[in-house]
């Protein structure tokens, strides 16, 4: 019997159960001994957006109707928002967002966009954190207030919709004032790998996204899927956007053409093999500049929490709507990438906690809702000068990054 089990047969409180459960392990860790001494201090969470159309269609193939009645808006999800840049102002102009508009799939809809599918995907996610932070530990206010919550958002609507949606999920659509969803202009964006904004990162890695569709056994396959579908060999397709429509239609419920049938796990495999060569972790330089930033701004948050140095003392909860290209750098810079595309809807969770008694700081790091064991961390719930010292190698200031992306001397000038 676990130590749920067990509470609700005796009606222990949370305290006698994380008694129990230390109690129960064989080998237990100063961290677990002292785990009903713990208490959360902050929650930051990194998710992928929902389920979308694709952003492009596989040439050639049977084709879909991408209608728009796939994208209707759940009412449950329907909170009043509003979208600003970093200081509060109007929404920066969004160019990824407009290369979509340029040409509509078949059916009438847009590349990218989110589907009601992927809308309550998101709604799901806000309420399993309500389970967790609300319902099963009275951490969060069980309405939205901002002095609590803060929501950051790339500028583009797929992301913007999902953070949207996980807000209604989690707070029931109960609010105190207008949500706010704060952005950033395409050019100083640190919530993914940004090849235009870092000059630096585009030149050592920007070629690796076309050279990984040529590396041998990728090309190899590459070339004999194209002779299954029908794809004429002259038309430039790679196992990523294989991928991504077939995710698309799959999640959707929409035809795929029939030979993809004995290919499904190998375009999975490839694809994940092409973004590993684009990631490279071996050569920790790359990752830290696809989300140091980003990194740096999630440990800084966590230490202004445990020093009492932040500007906004109430916050507890820091929501980021991101990309797969976003989680993916992550996981590898945290030592747990489990070489699996993230699915739809996938978070990034870290939690701060704090012993009531010593004060001694912790981290705990969820993917997917699981908790994972940190490599260079002596136990899953990691102490936070370990945590820290993990990352140190990728974490990266804002204005270390900026000088890092113009630093690109003894490169060949961009044309």
């Amino acid at each position: 019997m676990n130590a749920a089990v067990l509470a609700r047969v005796v009606g222990l409180g949370s305290v006698a159960v994380g008694s129990l459960f230390c109690w129960s392990q064989t080998k237990s860790s100063a961290a677990c001994e002292d785990s009903p001494q713990l208490e959360l201090k902050l929650v930051q969470v990194l998710f992928r957006h929902g389920a979308r159309t694709p952003l492009k269609s596989i040439p050639d193939v049977l084709e879909v109707q991408w209608v728009p009645k796939l994208l209707d808006v759940p009412p449950h999800t329907l909170i009043d928002y509003v979208v600003t840049d970093l200081q509060g102002g109007p929404q920066p102009a969004s160019p990824v967002e407009d290369s979509y508009r340029e040409h509509a799939l078949s059916g009438g809809t847009y590349p990218g966009q989110l589907t009601t599918i992927g809308m309550q995907q998101l709604y799901d996610l806000g309420t399993r954190l309500r389970a967790r932070y609300i319902q099963d530990v009275p951490f969060l206010t069980p309405s939205f207030t901002p002095a609590e919550v803060y929501i950051r958002s790339t500028n583009i609507v797929r992301t913007i919709e999902s953070a949207k949606c996980l807000v209604a999920g989690l707070f029931q659509q109960k609010q105190t004032g207008t949500v706010p969803i704060l952005t950033s202009q395409a050019e100083t964006e640190i919530l993914y790998p940004n090849y235009h904004g870092c000059k630096l990162l585009r030149l050592l890695s920007g070629h690796r996204w076309a050279e990984s569709a040529k590396l041998p056994d990728i090309a190899k396959d590459i070339k004999e899927i194209q002779g299954d579908l029908g794809i004429p060999l002259e038309k430039e397709v790679d196992f990523i956007l294989i991928r991504d429509d077939m995710v698309a239609r799959q999640t959707h419920g929409l035809a795929c053409p029939p030979q993809l049938d004995n290919w499904k796990s190998k375009v999975e495999q490839r694809a994940v093999d092409m973004i590993y060569h684009v990631y490279e972790p071996s050569k920790k330089g790359n990752l830290q500049l696809c989300v140091g930033p980003l990194l740096h701004t999630m440990l800084s948050n966590m230490e202004e929490k445990v020093q009492g140095t932040s500007s906004e003392p109430h916050r507890k909860l820091f929501l980021y709507s991101v990309h797969d290209t976003t989680l993916m750098p992550c996981l590898m810079a945290l030592g747990i990438f489990d070489m699996r595309w993230p699915p739809y809807a996938a978070d990034i969770t870290m939690e701060l906690l704090e012993n009531r008694t010593t004060k001694e700081a912790f981290v705990k790091v969820l993917y997917l809702g699981k908790e994972q064991h940190i490599p260079g961390c002596s136990s899953k719930t990691c102490p936070l000068k370990e945590f820290q010292q993990a990352m140190a190698e990728y974490a990266l200031p804002l204005d270390r990054y900026n000088k890092q992306c113009e630093e690109t001397k003894g490169f060949p000038s961009e044309p």
